[in-house]
């Protein structure tokens, strides 16, 4: 088993899978994963759309055009619901994005530690992406995951920060 600062280190944005499916016993860890995280008042103001068929994968491609993500044999549709996420009292500051953003993180790192890649998409065709999956009204399709196994096993050098440069000690 991996401690946290290991696994964080091997998470990278994949772009180029294998076409490898990815097991569908995988696929329910990670989601369990992504149902564990935290998120404000415990709202859970999410929504996981896995998309393998390949007809509805092909139409999902259409809302974002890059040749890399056409690789990828699956892709987790991570939603919001805007009704069902906490609004801060003092300013009505919606925390639907950063609890997305929890669970999201909370996916890629499950898959890591599987053995798979992804890679956060955000900007892509929210509204044909939302017709496409027939979302209800209030769920916003937020973030594309694409998630398989690597072509190969290189993990690349991350570029990051030095400590002393984002932290404050007081």
């Amino acid at each position: 088993m991996e401690n946290l600062l290991t696994l964080a280190r091997r998470r990278y944005a994949l772009r180029n899978y294998s076409s490898q499916p990815v097991p569908d016993e995988v696929l329910r860890y990670i989601l369990e994963v992504a149902r564990m995280a935290p998120s404000a008042v415990n709202y859970q103001p999410w929504q996981f759309v896995v998309v393998r068929d390949g007809i509805l994968l092909q139409q999902l491609r259409k809302v974002y055009h890059r040749e890399w993500f056409d690789t990828a044999p699956c892709c987790i549709v991570v939603c919001g619901n805007h009704n069902e996420s906490w609004h801060r009292a003092s300013d009505g500051k919606d925390h639907c994005d950063i609890d997305i953003a929890i669970a999201t993180e909370h996916i890629a790192l499950a898959a890591a530690e599987c053995g798979l890649g992804t890679c956060w998409v955000c900007n892509f065709d929210i509204e044909a992406c939302a017709q496409l999956l027939q979302l209800l009204h209030g769920i916003e399709p937020m973030v594309l995951m694409p998630i398989g196994y690597p072509v190969n096993n290189e993990i690349p050098e991350k570029k990051r920060k030095s400590i002393d440069e984002i932290v404050q000690w007081r």
